[in-house]
């Protein structure tokens, strides 16, 4: 008798963008997916369709060799695209959905298990009730540090450059989505900078590569600090004193403790190829984002 063979694995790569992006491309080819088609310029009201094209094509059985991505550059857009993807099932046919838009999902859950990590080792503390100021506020990985911190129980506060509205109303969208709190602020100068940091447990740089957010000066205006990461691995740093390779290491004034953006690095690329993997290992249809990047960074970076 013959035996049964396995029907080959396959990642439908799906991004709102003009290209979908090289980088998650090999990473999806390296986790070991023997297929991969890549979909360009999907819009919201696409997402179905394709869903719905890849479940009734294969068996039910083979809904755990097939996989959905949804990238993009974009936290919400991501998210509506996988409640899209998931009402787009027809149980017994469902397929596992991965989101990691601009691999911000991977990449905010690093930086913050590092964070988690260095509190635990260093200070005897966790996330809960420590206050993370964040810069690049209206960005994706912001948006991903604030959400996870705030449902670990810190209190999030996203630091706008340009002010405090835009990062307000993502606060807002923030509350609706996900119930929480988060706090947005005004970093459009440098007094209201120094302003923000001026009660932080945890200061995260989630700004535009090679822009010098805060100096060795201004992080003397935060007296509380105990940590510090940056994912700017494009000189300057994002703050001042934080090399690349930095996994712990003292800040300048010798408050707190710095984290690099290798080091972050390092365990977002562990943490979405490890997600990659554990498609291809599932028995059962999974629905991966942001939540499950964290859990897995966490013990990675353990």
């Amino acid at each position: 008798m013959k035996r049964p063979v396995m029907a080959r694995s396959i990642l439908h790569m799906l991004t709102p963008l003009k290209h979908m992006s090289p980088f998650d491309v090999n990473m999806a080819a390296d986790a070991g997916f023997e297929v991969l088609a890549a979909y360009t310029g999907v819009a919201l009201a696409e997402v179905g369709p394709l869903v719905q094209d890849s479940i009734f094509s294969r068996s039910p059985q083979d809904g755990v060799r097939t996989g959905v991505f949804i990238a993009g550059k974009n936290a919400e857009e991501a998210l509506d695209m996988m409640d899209r993807a998931r009402k787009a099932f027809v149980p017994p046919f469902a397929n596992h959905i991965f989101a990691d838009p601009a691999g911000s999902f991977t990449t905010g859950a690093a930086m913050v298990a590092l964070v988690h990590k260095a509190l635990r080792e260093r200070f005897s503390a966790g996330l809960a009730q420590q206050r993370i100021v964040i810069f690049g506020g209206a960005g994706v990985v912001a948006y991903v540090a604030a959400v996870i911190g705030a449902l670990e129980g810190a209190r999030p506060v996203l630091v706008g450059h340009d002010g405090q509205e835009r990062v307000g109303k993502i606060a807002a969208t923030m509350k609706w989505r996900f119930d929480i709190d988060v706090e947005a602020v005004d970093g459009s100068s440098p007094e209201a900078r120094r302003a923000a940091i001026g009660q932080a447990d945890v200061i995260l740089s989630a700004g535009p590569a090679g822009v010098a957010i805060l100096s060795a000066e201004d992080l003397d205006h935060a007296p509380r600090l105990k940590v510090a990461s940056d994912v700017n691995a494009v000189p300057p740093a994002g703050i001042a004193g934080i090399d690349v390779n930095a996994a712990c290491e003292p800040l300048p004034g010798g408050r707190g403790v710095g984290i690099g953006a290798l080091a972050v690095g390092d365990v977002k690329y562990r943490t979405q190829a490890g997600l990659f993997r554990r498609m291809l290992a599932a028995s059962e249809p999974l629905c991966l984002d942001f939540r499950d990047a964290f859990r897995l960074a966490v013990e990675i970076a353990s």
